[in-house]
């Protein structure tokens, strides 16, 4: 199928590639252009990436950080949204091709804007995702809420010491923004929401480990900061190993490697990953097919200094997709790559400016934070650096600021208000089976057999006739 208009009868036409922050935001500066937008994601909705943490661990439900990306765009007239895969670029003749099921769609553009971001990286070990998976996706989210919540429920059942504590344990591999978030919640979590609803357990007995290979927690953000965060978490009881690097991760627990060379293992059924970023495959795609372009190690295009690719002024790579000197991955950096690629855009139709007359691309740093838990974030802005109760409120106004949608604002703020005001109750504590498995039964059903056996010779079933038939028990 293709997506084609006589060159001579139709407007300037203009594709976005990706639905988060940078595709978004292209659109939105996009819509009263005299222009036509076709916006291409794999995925149906815009996810709001910074709360996923809080799906996983039950305090906000998918809707409200992953609007239909359709009703986002309903009012923009010069807007058609395409459900699909992008599985090929080609600049030669200005076509992007996107698979959806069994057909492919081809797309003419007269401008691109590449926003595909990253997705989680296991540093060359990919099977390290069968048993922690990442945090980049709703359905790494509801995978991990399920997980949490059913180790929970086997080490009620547990008929040893040895399979409770293991049930009781919870890695999380990497000390960024994202596991000092979800380590702190999921603390929060078995210290108050849980407490008292169990026989067996008293899931304040829970073990919390923060492992980073790196000598401090939220690094990046300084000393001062990261110190913060580690005595809040260290209050919490979480424990934080540090120069800790995580070498195998299998259904029972991870090993870890030390400074010194020695290994040892965690027993814990319970992991989640969130220790690096890999960019998208199309970053490599646009670099083999622009002559001179080159990509980092983790895959993001080093751009020009306008964000386009050597020799193409009209291909534009913005978000977490772009290398810049100075630019964090994180929506700021998406959003203003996005609006500057957009000005650029309007600036050259309304003949002000022609390619060679661009002004480079300048990031505005408007400082950085984490929450840790109820109560306490992190923030630097500038060379302002803080953290406690005032961080906590400037994250929360901030993070509602940037969530789409009127109703997700409203809705956020009411969760919001039972689960940190309340303190034990969370609005979002159904987990199914079905979260867990729906990754391996893929797997199995492309091929992948062996993950599936080996997860349930791990907990001590027999193994199904077949891996396309996933068990009927939780992978631990």
């Amino acid at each position: 199928m293709s997506i084609e208009t006589t060159v001579a009868t139709r407007r300037h036409r203009v594709v976005v590639i990706g639905s988060g922050f940078g595709g978004l935001f292209a659109c939105k500066h996009l819509k009263n252009a005299d222009v036509d937008v076709v916006l291409i994601s794999k995925t149906s909705t815009h996810l709001f990436q910074p709360l996923l943490y809080q799906v996983a661990t039950g305090i906000l439900s998918t809707g409200e950080i992953a609007p239909a990306t359709r009703l986002v765009l309903r009012k923009h007239r010069n807007t058609q949204v395409i459900l699909g895969e992008v599985r090929d670029i080609d600049l030669v003749n200005r076509t992007v091709t996107s698979h959806l099921l069994n057909d492919d769609t081809v797309t003419s553009f007269d401008s691109l804007i590449v926003a595909t971001g990253t997705q989680q990286s296991y540093f060359g070990n990919d099977h390290f995702s069968t048993y922690a998976p990442g945090m980049k996706t709703i359905d790494d989210a509801l995978e991990l809420r399920a997980r949490i919540l059913g180790s929970f429920e086997e080490a009620e059942l547990a008929k040893t010491q040895e399979m409770r504590d293991r049930f009781m344990t919870f890695v999380v591999v990497g000390a960024g923004p994202t596991g000092v978030e979800l380590a702190g919640q999921i603390a929060e979590l078995a210290d108050h929401t849980l407490e008292g609803t169990f026989r067996n357990i008293d899931p304040r007995d829970a073990r919390v480990i923060l492992l980073e290979g790196a000598d401090a927690v939220l690094k990046p953000m300084g000393p001062k900061l990261g110190g913060i965060a580690q005595r809040r978490l260290e209050k919490m009881g979480v424990e934080i190993q540090l120069d800790a690097m995580v070498t195998d991760v299998d259904a029972r627990g991870v090993t870890v490697k030390d400074k010194d060379g020695s290994t040892r293992r965690i027993e814990a059924a319970c992991k989640v990953w969130s220790a690096g970023v890999q960019a998208s495959e199309l970053g490599r795609m646009l670099a083999e097919r622009s002559e001179g372009t080159e990509v980092d190690r983790a895959g993001r295009v080093i751009v020009e200094p306008d964000l386009t690719i050597k020799g193409h002024p009209n291909v534009f790579v913005v978000g977490d997709l772009m290398a810049v000197p100075g630019v964090p991955g994180q929506a700021q950096g998406a959003i203003q790559g996005a609006t500057y690629a957009a000005k650029q855009i309007k600036a050259e139709l309304a003949g002000k400016q022609t390619p060679e007359q661009r002004k480079p691309f300048h990031y505005f740093n408007k400082g950085s934070m984490a929450t840790v838990s109820r109560f306490s974030a992190v923030c630097q802005i500038g060379k302002l650096e803080f953290g406690g109760f005032l961080a906590w409120l400037i994250w929360l106004v901030l993070h509602l600021y940037y969530l789409i949608g009127y109703r997700s604002r409203i809705v956020t703020v009411f969760q919001w208000l039972v689960t940190f005001l309340g303190g034990r109750n969370r609005g979002q504590m159904a987990a199914t089976e079905q979260w867990v498995f729906a990754r391996l039964a893929l797997e199995a059903m492309y091929g992948n057999e062996e993950d599936g056996r080996e997860v349930q010779a791990e907990l001590g079933e027999k193994p199904a006739a077949s891996a396309k038939q996933p068990s009927d028990r939780r992978a631990g």
